[in-house]
């Protein structure tokens, strides 16, 4: 099973909204679709808000741009 990144989500995210919008689907699997969609969103939103605390870190550091792990940072507050 491939990893499931930020654009793989985003894929199947666009693939079951033209799917509903299709309206060919029965309701049982609309409701099963929407659910699915539902979780990719949340795993979409998740991913942003960690790039964005990345980029945050980065250009807090004293006003200059510099890397720093987003996961040490975290551990240590």
């Amino acid at each position: 099973m491939a990893k499931k990144t930020f654009e793989n989500a985003l894929s199947r995210l666009e693939a079951i909204t033209d799917e509903l919008e299709e309206g060919e689907l029965s309701l049982e699997k609309s409701l099963k679709k929407f659910d699915e969609g539902i979780t990719l969103v949340e795993f979409c939103n998740h991913k942003l808000e960690e790039a964005k605390n990345r980029v945050e870190l980065l250009l807090k550091k004293d006003d200059r741009l510099q890397a720093e792990s987003f996961e040490e940072n975290i551990s240590s507050k």
